[in-house]
């Protein structure tokens, strides 16, 4: 089994909790992968440079400038971070982003009907199975952040959600794959302001009805369509939990 963990700016923006976090990770059974955001960092580093981060719909435009900023910051700072402190508790990790081994290639997104400027969607079927499979075989744990890139030369800001979900794809090309997406909140919730609201299991049918009663919105959207399109495609299983749970049973399972 495969684990691939995706986990949020929630966490790596709180030093106790990030640190909290990994010596979890790091204790997992078994080969893992390791993806992660960090949109917050970014930010802040954007604005100390006198740059304004421009957002729509929740979702970073990336320009040149940016670009630079959020690949700094993502693939060195953060990243490097990461692995520096999974090392401190004996897990072997390794720092990618898309463009290292081939692993994760991308296509700019069109620019209409909104221009995000250098972002990039993924095609999970190009994902090299086979270099994730060669890390984890070699007994690496690849820990990525969401910078791919087009083949040509050009680095593309990606969703971390959906790298993560491309990854487990790819690992399920592997062997079993287990994705868990780590969040700020308990699982899929009826109340978001209720910890004991939380919705067990979430499917194709029940997501459309959530959605349809506003119970399920904004960023949450995105990231149930990312765990239905993995669970739809060979991922085992996959699980929407606080990052405090990951070695718990605890969240909302999302399956078709």
């Amino acid at each position: 089994m495969i684990n691939v963990v995706k986990i949020g700016g929630n966490v790596i923006d709180n030093p106790d909790a990030l640190d909290a976090f990994l010596k979890d990770f790091a204790s997992l059974n078994g080969d893992k992968i390791l993806v992660h955001g960090g949109g917050k960092e970014a930010t802040r580093m954007s604005e100390s440079m006198g740059i304004k981060a421009n957002m729509i719909d929740g979702r970073r435009v990336t320009d040149r400038q940016t670009l630079d900023i959020v690949t700094m910051v993502y693939a060195g700072l953060i990243n490097k971070r990461i692995v520096s402190l999974l090392q401190k508790y004996g897990c072997n990790a390794v720092g990618l982003t898309g463009a290292d081994g081939n692993v994760i290639p991308a296509t700019k997104r069109p620019a209409k009907p909104i221009d995000y400027g250098f972002v990039g969607d993924i095609d999970s079927l190009k994902v090299s199975d086979k270099f994730i499979g060669d890390l984890v075989h070699g007994g690496y744990v690849p820990v990525f952040c969401a910078i791919c890139h087009d083949g040509e030369g050009t680095l593309l800001n990606c969703n971390a959600d959906s790298v993560a979900s491309a990854v487990a794809l790819g690992a399920s090309r592997v062997a079993p794959t287990r994705l868990t997406f780590c969040f700020e909140k308990a699982g899929v919730m009826i109340d978001v302001d209720d910890e004991n609201s939380v919705i067990p299991l979430v499917t194709t049918k029940s997501f459309e009805e959530l959605k349809a009663k506003g119970i399920v919105a904004k960023g949450m959207i995105p990231k149930l369509q990312n765990a239905l399109a993995s669970a739809s495609q060979g991922v085992e299983e996959v699980r929407i939990c606080k990052s405090e749970a990951l070695l718990s049973n605890e969240g909302t399972v999302v399956r078709v």
